[in-house]
């Protein structure tokens, strides 16, 4: 059978899937089930491809540039949205509220996502220990020699920005150049814009309340249509779940996996437990973990199969506040700020796991109580510097082994399973940042109780 042939019949393959879930969507199956099921059949069809075609066929490279349009294309969508999304909502939930509370807002909403992370750390450190995680016997590839190379080259260029520099560049010399998404900090950047904006139309209102609130109608009447954009987009989820886990199965190298089996366990323990943690967390705060976890699993699986939190942006806000109660403001502002300050997964769990693993070959023993208290200390402020660098797990490992004067070339050993933790870490990172919205809104009181228990 010619390789046209095969491509044609998988792209067949992906297109009888799509209609099986616009034919659930036509029979009112609820979201969460299409979406779970996306990513049921996206698992299924992706094993299917590479048991039939090899991980290295031409087959699946061809099939998969056209799944692509479905996946790649979806999340490109929800990216195109989160800039907007971001200005409108944070501009109008500020307007609507009393300024003297953005400080509380911002305050509690940060400190949450730092605590977490601390305590991510914890258990990252715990896990790895518990796997007795040591690189000192594993094997560099051509790959991983590359990746080194690479990741040392990025500590240099890192070294050239100290953190304060980098919570500095935060705030931005030029907006609209933050809003097309360019630049390492271009969501936060939109954030403080946003808010400096707000805050300048609340004094307005005294001195001209004509023109202020032609600005609040215009704004609110913005935030409509964007948030009317924003449901049209998350129609189409179940469809990219199903792409982009089809994607992700039929190109992983299984004996990879394999190969570093213990860390890949490990890291999901340590990702598990942490989820345990958010539970306890919302059951403390007096409400239902289940509840939570019912009408947020859409949010996580997305996550899980993108591996891009910024994507994820849109869901998260429309989880939080339409399913969960949380107010408009604590939901954009968390979702937002939860992009890049403080992420459980990857500026959490995960470089505390490979200082905890690299420490002993430069002769550190990692469970000595002032690495440790050093450690959890440099990841909590870390989590919060990362951001002026993207707030990606690489800059994250960089910033922590650094700082605690471990090797960083040693990251590259770990390329070959980096997309399957990451996926894992991302969706903790935004159940992270929901955390955050759920524990802020409910100490202030804003958060809708019938609608959470709905």
């Amino acid at each position: 059978m010619s390789t046209i042939l095969q491509v044609i019949i998988s792209i067949l393959g992906m297109t009888g899937i799509m209609y099986c879930l616009y034919f659930m969507k036509n029979k009112r199956y609820s979201f969460t089930a299409r979406v779970l099921t996306g990513l049921a059949l996206g698992i299924i069809y992706g094993a299917v491809l590479q048991s039939i075609y090899g991980v290295d066929s031409v087959v699946i490279k061809q099939a998969n540039g056209w799944f692509d349009i479905i996946s790649t294309g979806y999340v490109r969508l929800l990216k195109m949205i989160v800039i907007p999304l971001v200005f409108v909502s944070i501009t109008s939930s500020v307007i609507n509220q009393n300024s003297n509370n953005l400080g509380k807002m911002a305050g509690l909403i940060i400190g949450v996502l730092i605590a977490t992370t601390a305590i991510s750390a914890l258990v990252g450190v715990g896990s790895a220990n518990y796997f007795d995680l040591n690189a000192k016997g594993m094997e560099i590839g051509e790959s991983e020699s590359q990746r080194s190379e690479y990741l040392e080259s990025k500590l240099e260029d890192y070294k050239s920005k100290p953190i304060q520099k980098q919570i500095v560049e935060i705030i931005p010399t030029n907006p609209f150049y933050s809003m097309t998404g360019q630049g390492s900090s271009s969501t936060l950047s939109v954030v403080v814009f946003a808010a400096f904006i707000a805050i300048a139309v609340l004094g307005l209102k005294r001195k001209k309340p004509e023109s202020a609130e032609f600005f609040i109608s215009m704004i609110n009447s913005l935030h409509d249509v964007v948030m009317r954009l924003v449901t049209l987009i998350l129609r189409l989820t179940p469809y990219g779940v199903t792409a982009l886990m089809t994607k992700f199965i039929s190109t992983s190298n299984y004996s990879e996996i394999l190969r570093l089996l213990n860390f890949v366990l490990a890291s999901y323990i340590a990702i598990i437990i942490m989820f345990i943690i958010h539970l306890i967390i919302i059951t403390f705060i007096g409400l239902n973990p289940i509840t939570y976890i019912k009408k947020v699993i859409h949010v996580l699986i997305f996550a899980f199969t993108s591996r891009t939190s910024a994507g994820t942006l849109p869901l998260n806000v429309e989880a939080q506040k339409d399913k969960l109660g949380v107010d408009e403001g604590y939901a954009n502002l968390s979702a937002s700020l939860g992009t890049s300050i403080g992420q459980n997964g990857c500026a959490g769990i995960y470089p505390a796991m490979l200082a905890v693993m690299i420490a002993p070959v430069v002769g550190i023993n990692p469970m000595d109580p002032v690495f440790l208290i050093k450690l959890v200390i440099v990841t909590s402020l870390s989590s919060f510097g990362i951001a002026g660098v993207g707030g990606g797990a690489t800059f994250a490992a960089l910033t922590v082994l650094s700082a605690m004067g471990l090797p960083v070339g040693l990251v590259g050993l770990l390329i070959a399973i980096e997309p399957l933790i990451d996926m894992a870490r991302t969706a903790l990172n935004v159940s992270g940042s929901m955390v955050a919205g759920l524990v802020s809104s409910k100490i202030m009181n804003k958060i809708d109780m019938d609608l959470y228990n709905s």
